[in-house]
């Protein structure tokens, strides 16, 4: 029998989740409240930016493998597994997450379910969540279903997650049984014939390793950012620094660029939400390195912003300044967290006009903060800055040479926040320039 797979909650995680399944030849329905979202992916419009991902969504929605609801009854009686792939934000409150999102739909389903089903947790949650939302299952379920549940974390990168559901580099089932599993080797079966790494394993490890993956994403990031801060103050080249740790194979070169710091919508909610878990386990100190990880990250926001002060001798007031990038990564449209948008604020904060160009955030940006100036191309953006900020290191602007800025900009000066420029090549040709983890003399202190 070929499994019916519905996916509840249809944001990033949940669309392309839903679209993948239905390329590995599942008949496959998304579910959401947000009846324009649904709208919206059922005439194969994507409403975010994931590379690839349109056309697979338009692909399946005009097979018709690939359909979209708001009815949670009409999910509960179709489909045989049941993906949940809602968002858990950080609470308003506090730095734990928000898991009431990730209750309702797993209680909707419950009530719902008749039968045997499988509901299947892909959303980040704090550990011990499963072993309670399987409580919550027996409490709300129907006498006529049986419902099995497995905790099956993501590990998508924004910009290649269509790859990354496909062919993923290792697949984790929590469970505390054999059959769910059983049933997910089904569901993955092309890439476990890929030979995809399956780990097995019980609700907490599985739970845990998402956070911990991202904790030590944003540890290294942070790591090597520190380091940063030493080669400003006393000299030194960052990125030479760095090429010679990743050699060493226990290290490894990835994560370990020098720039303005992590963020969108993982990395900084979720290590603040893995410290709030292990603080309500009464382990107080466990996570505490965290703490500074997210503040060594925060602080790289404020070296770009101190950088722009020195570079216009603290006098931003009616200054142009132009911002490349507005995306907390490359090839994405997501402005959550963004350390591009936060620096572009503060600039514009401090009395500077700021214009901003990004070749997908301009949208998102502009809707969270719309006093900004949005340049639909580079030469709009520059034209008349008194300074440039590479901030978003798109291919657009990696491949930026003196020559495209010269006849367009007010002033030549440049801070790089990536380290992606030809440091030589702009000095060569009169730019003022500095990056992340340079030393950078009217501002920091001689040695």
């Amino acid at each position: 029998m070929t499994l019916k797979i519905s996916v509840v909650g249809t944001g990033y995680l949940g669309a392309t989740h839903a679209a993948c399944m239905a390329e590995l030849g599942f008949e496959v329905i998304g579910l959401d409240i947000d009846q324009a979202k649904i709208d919206s992916l059922a005439l194969g419009e994507l409403p975010f930016h994931e590379p690839g991902l349109p056309e697979l969504l338009r692909k399946h929605v005009a097979t018709g493998r690939l359909r979209f609801t708001t009815d949670y009854d009409q999910v509960a009686e179709w489909a045989d597994i049941h993906f949940v792939g809602v968002g858990t934000p950080q609470r308003a409150d506090g730095h734990g997450a928000d898991l009431r999102y990730v209750d309702a739909a797993v209680r909707e389903l419950a009530q719902r379910i008749r039968g045997e089903a499988l509901i299947v947790g892909k959303s980040t949650v704090p550990v011990g969540t499963a072993r309670r939302l399987k409580s919550l299952i027996e409490a709300e379920a129907h006498p006529d279903s049986r419902i099995m549940l497995a905790w099956n974390p993501e590990f998508l990168r924004e910009g290649f997650a269509v790859a990354d559901t496909m062919t993923p580099d290792r697949l984790v089932i929590g469970a505390q049984d054999a059959e769910p599993a059983e049933i997910l080797r089904r569901v993955y079966a092309k890439a476990l014939a890929a030979d995809t790494p399956l780990i097995v394993t019980d609700f907490e490890t599985a739970e845990l390793v998402k956070v911990a993956a991202n904790a030590f994403l944003a540890t290294k990031i942070s790591f090597i950012n520190s380091f940063a801060e030493v080669t400003e103050t006393i000299g030194g080249d960052i990125t030479t620094l760095a090429d010679a740790l990743g050699h060493d194979v226990r290290i490894g070169r990835k994560f370990l660029n020098a720039g303005v710091g992590f963020g969108g919508g993982c990395l900084p909610k979720d290590i603040r939400a893995l410290q709030a878990r292990v603080s309500e386990l009464g382990l107080t100190h466990t996570m505490g390195f965290l703490a500074e990880v997210d503040e060594i990250n925060l602080r790289r926001r404020e070296r770009v912003v101190r950088l722009t002060h020195a570079m216009l001798n603290d006098d931003l007031v009616a200054k142009k300044i132009a911002v490349l990038g507005v995306t907390f990564k490359p090839d994405s449209d997501d402005v959550r967290d963004s350390p591009a948008l936060d620096i572009a604020v503060r600039l514009y904060n401090a009395g500077a006009e700021v214009t901003v160009y990004d070749p997908k955030g301009n949208k998102n940006a502009a809707a969270r903060f719309p006093r900004l100036d949005y340049a639909p191309g580079l030469a709009e953006a520059v034209g008349g800055a008194d300074v440039v900020l590479l901030l978003t290191e798109w291919a657009e602007f990696r491949q930026l040479v003196p020559a495209d800025l010269d006849p367009l900009v007010a002033s030549r000066r440049i801070i790089d926040g990536r380290n992606v420029l030809d440091r030589n090549a702009w000095e060569s040709d009169g730019w003022e320039i500095v990056g992340m983890g340079q030393h950078y003399a009217p501002l920091d202190a001689q040695p």
